[in-house]
C-alpha cells in the first residue's frame, strides 16, 4: 500500500487544516483523538486495512493537532469549532455517500456531526461514551490534559509531569492550542443523540474506563452496536480485532464475529 499524501482544506472559518490520504475507493473520514494527529491512524495500521477494504482514507488533522493550523487566540476556538471543521471537511470534498469514524475525541466529534445533521451511510465511535458527549468540556482527558498544562515546564527529572510533557513534546502537541481545544468541546444532551438515525457501531476496550459509557451511548442511539476489544483506551485501536470488527461492520456483515 502506497504511503498517504498530504493535502489542505479550509477550515470553517477559512484557517488552514490539513489532511491525509490513503488508498482508492469509497470515501472513509477517519477523526483522531486529542493531542494527537490523523497519524494515529496509520501509527496502529487502521489507515492501511481500511484502504486494503476497498476504502479511500481521508484523515483530517483536526484545528489545534497536527499539520493543521494552531491559533494562538482564543476567539479562533468559538464553540464546537471541531465539529464546524469537519462538516467543513465533508462539504469541501463534495462528499454525499460516504462512511465516517473516530476515536476518543474524534468519536465524540462523529457524534455531534451526526447530531448536527451529517448523514454518512455507517459511522463508528471508538473509545467514547455518552458521558463524555455529554459532559461539555469537563469530562475524559481533558481534566487530565489541563493538569498537565499548567503544570508544564515545572516537572522534576523523572516524574509523572516530567514525562508526560516528553510525551506532549513528541506528539506536537501546542499547549495554548490544546486548552482552546478543551474549551471549544460542547454538552451535547441524551435526547439529542436519540435523534441520530445512522447504523453506527460503538467499539471500546474492554479494559478502558470508558467501557460502562460506551454501552450507555449504544443505549441511547437508535441503531447502534457495542463491540467489546482487548485493550484499554491506549491499546485498543491497536487490537487486530479492533480492525476486524469496523471492517465487518463498514462491510455491512455483523461486527464482531
Amino acid at each position: 500500500m502506497a504511503p498517504s499524501t498530504v493535502a489542505f482544506f479550509p477550515g470553517w472559518d477559512g484557517t488552514r487544516l490539513a489532511y491525509r490520504v490513503m488508498g482508492e475507493g469509497r470515501p472513509l473520514v477517519l477523526l483522531h483523538g486529542v493531542a494527537v494527529a490523523s497519524t494515529m491512524w496509520e501509527r496502529h495500521g487502521l489507515a492501511e486495512v481500511f484502504a486494503g477494504l476497498g476504502h479511500r482514507v481521508l484523515m483530517p488533522d483536526l484545528r489545534g493537532h497536527g499539520l493543521s493550523a494552531k491559533p494562538q487566540d482564543a476567539a479562533a476556538y468559538p464553540p464546537d469549532v471541531l465539529t464546524d471543521d469537519a462538516l467543513a471537511f465533508v462539504e469541501h470534498l463534495g462528499l454525499v455517500d460516504y462512511d465516517l469514524g473516530g476515536y476518543s475525541l474524534g468519536g465524540r466529534i462523529v457524534v455531534q456531526m451526526m447530531v448536527r445533521g451529517a448523514t454518512p451511510a455507517r459511522a463508528f465511535v471508538g473509545g467514547q461514551g455518552l458521558r463524555e458527549v455529554n459532559g461539555g468540556v469537563a469530562t475524559g482527558a481533558g481534566a487530565q490534559l489541563r493538569r498537565m498544562i499548567a503544570g508544564w515546564g515545572t516537572g522534576a527529572p523523572g516524574s509523572e509531569q516530567e514525562r508526560s510533557e516528553r510525551w506532549a513534546r513528541a506528539s506536537g502537541l501546542d499547549p495554548v492550542a490544546t486548552v482552546h481545544v478543551l474549551n471549544s468541546l460542547v454538552a451535547t444532551a441524551t435526547e439529542r443523540v436519540g435523534g441520530v438515525e445512522v447504523p453506527t457501531l460503538v467499539v471500546v476496550g474492554r479494559d478502558d474506563p470508558r467501557a460502562a459509557s460506551a454501552a450507555e451511548l449504544v443505549d441511547a442511539l437508535p441503531e447502534a452496536t457495542l463491540v467489546e476489544v482487548p485493550g484499554d483506551h491506549g491499546t485498543a485501536p491497536a487490537a487486530p480485532q479492533f480492525a476486524t470488527a469496523v471492517g465487518q461492520f463498514l462491510a455491512g456483515e455483523p461486527a464482531g464475529r
